[in-house]
């Protein structure tokens, strides 16, 4: 019998300065996978349960198995990911909403609609559409303070960039980066990416699993520094370059500007690179040394300025993400006594012997 597998917890979506993001074509490979699970139904329907019911009894089976955890409420399960049978699972409805790309062949609807008492839902009608709107009005309100905090985070960023020695920063990470890709020999393949997201902004705060994707690898390297030093510049640097070598990498990418990275990862050399502060006892360039203090302190006011504008909106945000907690949980009040659980775990256990058929494949 295998041993217990290992949990990854990742965020395939989230909640950033251009509003919802998407990175859900990231979770598997369609014409790779076996079967590809969309999970359709209401809030409150057991989408998340279902995929974690499944999820924890692959790994009890001794399967790893990715959980990619929602942005808008980071206990639920958007999708679950099984590597080794090349089956996923996910939910399928707003705001990420997905539809079969090869129906049948790979995608399958499994729809817990059919699990409604539809007659008790009808009698809430008038509650659910208000609430569900609600919800609506109150992710355009955190969409445009997140919007508002970019904009000022990318003043904070503007002072230190003015602040940065660029000619000596130059010179060390051209030197370290010649050393890190020393003996990393080419490969005869195309280089596949993978986009997700390395933490999330959420009613809960920022919520990061760093420990379930990067503690575990071998060779860990962390990059310090103030916003606007050049961090996520230099990650994307040397993305490149490793793709160019053919190694297929992870990306991880932060919540507020989603096109940034937070951390890399080679499997293939079992090495990471990441600016997640977690990880400053692997600490492999400080580009804070290579700030001018003198101009620091000349946008000293201004720059004290813009962090309590900045963290202000932030707190803004947050406070609206716990209102669309306390919504959604009032939504689900009216779907939870209306659904047919019996019917829910019925379909739960199906679906855990039919993946469990691919194990050969």
């Amino acid at each position: 019998m295998k041993k217990k597998g290992c949990i990854k917890r990742l965020f395939p979506g989230g909640n950033t300065s251009k509003g919802f993001y998407s990175y859900f074509d990231n979770i598997i490979n369609l014409k790779e996978a076996n079967r590809f699970f969309v999970i359709k139904g209401g809030p409150g329907v057991g989408k998340s349960s279902l995929m974690k019911k499944v999820g924890h009894e692959m790994v009890a089976l001794g399967y790893d198995v990715e959980f990619h955890h929602c942005s808008g409420d980071p206990d639920s399960i958007d999708a679950i990911y099984i590597p080794e049978l090349k089956v996923a699972f996910v939910d399928g409805t707003a705001p990420h909403v997905i539809d079969p790309k090869f129906p049948g062949a790979i995608d399958e609807v499994i729809n817990l609609g059919d699990c409604w008492v539809e007659d008790k839902m009808v009698a809430n009608r008038e509650r659910i559409i208000k609430s569900i709107e609600e919800n609506g009005k109150i992710y355009k309100r955190v969409y445009k303070y997140l919007a508002a905090a970019k904009i000022i985070h990318d003043d904070i960023e503007w002072v230190y960039g003015q602040a940065m020695d660029y000619a000596k920063l130059n010179i060390e990470t051209n030197q370290w980066v010649e050393k890190l890709l020393k003996g990393v020999k080419a490969k005869k393949k195309l280089a596949k990416e993978r986009h997700l997201f390395g933490s999330a902004i959420t009613y809960q705060g920022h919520i990061e699993h760093s420990e379930t994707f990067i503690s575990p690898i071998k060779k860990i390297y962390c990059i310090k520094g103030a916003p606007g030093t050049g961090k996520s510049t230099l990650l994307q640097r040397l993305a490149n370059k490793f793709i160019e070598k053919g190694y297929d990498i992870e990306l991880y990418h932060e919540p507020l500007e989603p096109e940034k990275l937070e951390s890399i990862i080679v499997p293939e050399l079992d090495l990471a690179i990441t600016t997640n502060s977690n990880y400053d006892n692997s600490l492999a360039l400080d580009l804070d040394k290579y700030l001018k203090l003198d101009v620091i302190e000349k946008y000293k006011d201004e720059l004290m300025e813009s962090e309590r504008v900045y963290t202000y909106l932030m707190d803004n945000v947050f406070c609206n993400l716990k209102k669309t907690k306390i919504n959604h949980d009032e939504i689900e009040t009216y779907y939870i006594p209306n659904i047919d659980f019996d019917k829910v775990n019925a379909i739960t256990a199906g679906l855990i012997d039919r993946v469990l058929k691919f194990k050969h494949k």
